[in-house]
């Protein structure tokens, strides 16, 4: 009965030594740690923040604007700015006719940093378009402490705003809708078969 014993358990011990190599050379061969990229690719499906870049051109967020909502954009600058006729400068420059000026010089004097004194040009709404989404990178080393407006439509409709408090400068027209594509072309064989016949062809300065 001993060796049978001893025989069965040496049996059984064996078996689980088997069982135990299996288990690891399976777990090579399958490779059972978790992928590099999980599921599937859809293509024309776009990435969270990919084509943030898209969307209507500020010529045509311009030419929509909401100078009421402007308005209440504005708010957010009021802190720093006046934007009445013959209003005093406070931590910024009054905002009267501001579209159209010089940059970085008027105001009654105000003391603008030498950032917006040097860089030159005019309020116009292509520049104040990315002053206000971002004062430090339209003008490095201003003194102008606002992160910026990341949102275009708030921008435009700011811009709307300043430019009704004394510029009063025209706003431009929306940009001309892209052409559509024509994706019905004939086979290239078609063509030859009928002769060759071609195919119609925009502080807020501180």
């Amino acid at each position: 009965m001993s060796d049978r014993f001893n025989t069965t358990a040496g049996w059984a011990l064996f078996a689980g030594i088997i069982a135990l190599g299996g288990g690891i050379v399976s777990s090579k061969l399958t490779h059972g740690e978790r992928p590099e990229k999980m599921g599937y690719e859809i293509e024309g499906v776009e990435a969270e923040g990919e084509g943030a870049a898209a969307g209507p051109g500020l010529n045509t967020l311009l030419a929509s604007a909401d100078v009421a909502a402007g308005e209440k954009v504005f708010a957010k600058c009021a802190a720093c700015h006046t934007i009445n006729q013959g209003g005093a400068n406070g931590i910024g420059p009054n905002l009267y006719a501001t579209v159209g000026e010089e940059i970085g010089h008027g105001k009654g004097g105000f003391a603008f940093s030498e950032a917006l004194k040097t860089k030159g040009g005019t309020w116009t709404f292509e520049n104040l378009d990315p002053w206000l989404a971002s004062p430090r990178t339209f003008a490095p080393g201003t003194k102008m402490s606002f992160a910026g407006l990341g949102n275009p439509v708030d921008r435009a409709n700011l811009i709307a705003y300043l430019n009704a408090q004394g510029s009063n400068l025209p706003l431009p027209a929306a940009d001309a809708a892209p052409a559509a594509v024509d994706n019905a072309a004939a086979p290239a064989g078609e063509n030859a078969a009928e002769g060759n016949a071609a195919a119609p062809a925009d502080n807020a300065a501180e």
